[in-house]
This record gives C-alpha cells, structure tokens and sequence, in this order.
C-alpha cells in the first residue's frame, strides 16, 4: 500500500491547466507515494493519457465513482 502524500482537487483548476498540474503532481511524487485526485466526472481520458506517457510507472485505483464526485488514488510504482 502507497502513502499517499496528498489530495488534488483539480474542480478549481481551469482545465487547460488540469492535466498539466496532475502529471506534475505525479511526477514529484518518490516509488512508494500516492495523490488522491479529486473530479467531477470520471477522468477516463486522464488515465488513458497516464497508459501513454508513464505506462508501467503507476498504479491507478478508484475510490469513489460518482455520480458528483470522483476519487482516484494514482500511485508511483517505478
């Protein structure tokens, strides 16, 4: 289990600026470490996004699904 070292609320971030902070979140984060990711819808493409550019780096877990809120728990692993 990852220690997860923060909380991302990216509801508040202008979205061209959402997908920008999130990676940079993830990329601060050590092997070990995790962020939970607050949205309001599912962040499908996020994670697709995650599969292309950090594929084998992380690990992604829902914790909520809706219907308003969204939380996913997004850990480094390598």
């Amino acid at each position: 289990m990852s220690e997860i070292v923060s909380e991302l609320d990216v509801r508040v971030i202008p979205p061209p600026q959402k997908h920008p902070k999130i990676f940079e979140t993830f990329d601060g984060l050590t092997v070990g470490q995790s962020f939970v990711l607050i949205n309001d819808h599912d962040p499908r493409p996020l994670h697709y996004q995650f599969d292309r550019e950090r594929a084998g780096q992380y690990n992604w877990e829902y914790l909520e699904q809706g219907p308003e809120v969204w939380r996913v728990q997004i850990s480094k692993v390598a």
